[in-house]
């Protein structure tokens, strides 16, 4: 089920970053990172999943940890992600050490880049750095 909301295509050419969980041969969760091509110290998480009967039991930090321990074995230290204004999302980044990037806006106290995918669509950007 959740690898249908993926195109096979993260996984040929993000192979190196990006991770699925399985439990009983069934996917129960999955990372899509990538290394940017811009900024050579950064790397960037685009999809983060958990099936709902597998969450709150550490499957998305471990998604998360072998996804620091690729992208720090190839040089990066910046690791970025963009969120929808969701207060479970929010709450659970900051609870593994991202950081909210600031922005000129707020809503309910969490400062959001308005308009970041298009007229009301308000994202939450995050920042962690990495320690070697």
């Amino acid at each position: 089920m959740m690898a249908d909301m993926l195109p096979k295509l993260f996984f040929v050419h993000f192979r190196d970053t990006s991770f699925i969980a399985e439990k009983d041969k069934q996917i129960v969760g999955f990372l899509i990172g990538f290394l940017s091509q811009t900024y050579l110290d950064q790397a960037y998480v685009r999809f983060l999943g958990v099936h709902p009967d597998f969450r709150r039991q550490g499957v998305a930090r471990k998604l998360y940890e072998s996804f620091f321990d690729a992208v720090r074995q190839r040089g990066r230290n910046v690791v970025r992600l963009v969120t929808s204004v969701n207060k479970e999302s929010i709450a659970f980044h900051k609870h593994i050490g991202f950081q909210i990037e600031p922005q000129d806006t707020e809503y309910e106290g969490i400062s959001v880049y308005q308009n970041y995918d298009g007229p009301g669509n308000d994202r939450v950007l995050f920042v962690k750095r990495l320690a070697h």
